[in-house]
């Protein structure tokens, strides 16, 4: 099947997933997570009318960037673990980063974008899972608490929710209790009011398992696999 293909069947798997769980599916963002795949592949699911894509690692979106620069509609999201020390080309490249996992990095990544004079939408990323391979801050980590304090100060960053990658398994119903949890964490936090925190966004569900996600509260799935199809390296 084609890229044009995929996304189709998709977004049909979105609606019915949305539909199951009384929502609309033009609630639910469709991410293309484009990581390892060259721009001409990116065009096609731009074409096929994805807007927003995901990329891991910096250095090899910004061997990309200048390709698809022209795609004016598009937003590049890094999705995957951003060491601080590559913040500044980060915050030159990205229209937003999903992964914020520590003060370190959203207070260097607040410098670099107010040296660019621009203002970097971030997530907050949980390790639900509490798993030690994994980045993210623990759910109940006085980090995580930290952070949504330090907000104000940080003022070219604008933190508009929650992000996570649940312990991988077979059965994409045994990921349901991690989406929960992110669900009930951010409905505490937004609950709370805090200055210069928004909880918008629910990033959560990749191409094994968004449908679930779905049913548990995402409103931003990231499918790379199911548009693109198998990677031929990580």
């Amino acid at each position: 099947m084609s890229v044009a293909q995929n996304i189709a069947s998709v977004q049909k798997r979105i609606a019915s997933a949305a539909q199951r769980s009384g929502r609309r599916s033009d609630e639910i963002t469709l991410m293309g997570v484009s990581k390892t795949f060259p721009p001409p592949t990116m065009r096609e699911a731009y074409a096929a009318g994805i807007r927003v894509f995901g990329e891991n690692r910096v250095q090899e979106f910004s061997q990309k960037a200048n390709a698809v620069r022209d795609l004016d509609e598009a937003e590049w999201h890094m999705i995957g673990h951003l060491q601080s020390n590559k913040a500044t080309t980060a915050a030159e490249v990205f229209t937003a980063v999903d992964s914020i996992d520590s003060l370190k990095l959203a207070e260097k990544l607040n410098a670099s974008a107010e040296e660019l004079g621009k203002k970097l939408d971030v997530l907050i990323e949980i390790n639900v899972g509490g798993e030690a391979a994994k980045s993210g801050l623990a759910l109940d980590s006085g980090e995580l608490e930290d952070l949504l304090t330090a907000a104000p100060k940080l003022e070219h960053l604008e933190f508009r929710g929650l992000m996570t990658i649940p312990p991988f398994t077979q059965d994409a119903q045994e990921a349901r209790p991690y989406f929960c949890k992110l669900r009930v964490l951010r409905d505490q936090i937004a609950a709370r009011r805090l200055p210069a925190i928004r909880m918008e966004v629910l990033s959560m569900g990749m191409s094994h398992d968004f449908e679930i996600a779905i049913e548990e509260g995402s409103n931003c799935v990231r499918v790379g696999t199911a548009i693109f199809g198998q990677r031929t390296r990580d």
